[in-house]
């Protein structure tokens, strides 16, 4: 009977435990792996493959004569990213502006739990860029290097789910250009902001906002604030974002250094992110 006794009041101590580990998940805090045009810090499970089209048309300001840009020159990119494990993920991709060609790595540092026993979520994400047009746009050609190709571009991600419906991410952010025509600077930082907020079952909307803290040493030159607002709507093998934003460029390095449509004169474009997942 003691031996019965110990072994019931043993197993009502022990259960709880298990209970708490089992109920204890991490939570999804963005539906992919991109927001807008910045990463967010979910990664794709192990295993898994997912094909990224990023499309950008020309701005609204001509109103009809280019069916409010979509007769415009476009932008696109397509990406491809693979989970080596649950959170480590490296992608690749190839853009139409600046014939560019990137590679990248994230990592999942920290996982926001269900529990509230981690309260964030934190990811390390970087990227390196080709720019393929021709040497003759990178200055005198006696001073020509391939390596002046190469730009980088380095976020720490952090982002926490309020709620079941409301997420919100900051990102600082570091870029790096090899070469840039004079009166940029190579180094440049800035933050990124971003948000989602889901409204009806898979619907959402999302937004994004991105700042360059440095000034160039030509004024002319300094970057215009970036901000995007969409809708989205996923499942469990596609993703699907709608949105508006102020930049035509896809990859981060070009646009917080290089945009200039401005939000206040409602320089926007119309643009779509699609995400396949296999």
């Amino acid at each position: 009977m003691r031996k019965i006794i110990a072994s019931t009041i043993l197993a009502l101590l022990i259960t709880p435990l298990f209970s708490q580990e089992s109920t204890d998940y991490p939570v999804r805090v963005f539906e992919t792996s991109i927001l807008v045009d910045n990463q967010t810090v979910a990664t794709p499970f192990k295993g898994m493959l997912e094909f990224e089209i990023h499309h950008r048309f020309g701005t609204v300001n001509n109103g009809i004569d280019d069916l409010f840009g979509l007769w415009a020159p476009a932008n696109i990119r397509l990406g491809l990213n693979y989970g080596i494990t649950d959170k480590l993920m490296i992608a690749a991709g190839t853009a139409k502006n600046y014939r560019a060609q990137d590679l990248a790595v994230k990592y999942a540092l920290l996982q926001q739990t269900s529990s509230g026993s981690v309260p964030v979520s934190l990811t390390l994400y970087g990227n390196m860029a080709i720019n393929l047009l021709n040497e003759n746009t990178f200055g005198p050609a006696h001073d020509w290097r391939e390596i002046h190709r190469l730009s980088y571009f380095s976020q720490i991600l952090v982002a926490k789910q309020f709620g079941e419906k409301f997420s919100l991410q900051l990102a600082p952010t570091f870029i790096w250009l090899n070469a840039v025509e004079v009166g940029y600077k190579n180094a440049n930082y800035g933050i990124s902001a971003g948000a989602r907020y889901n409204f009806a079952g898979s619907h959402s909307i999302i937004a994004e906002y991105d700042q360059l803290f440095n000034k160039q040493d030509n004024e002319e030159f300094n970057a215009e604030p970036q901000l995007a607002i969409g809708w989205e709507v996923g499942t469990a093998t596609h993703a699907f974002q709608l949105f508006f934003a102020n930049y035509k460029d896809i990859l981060g390095q070009y646009n917080f250094v290089y945009n200039q449509n401005s939000i206040s004169d409602g320089e926007f474009l119309i643009g779509l992110n699609v995400t396949v997942r296999f």
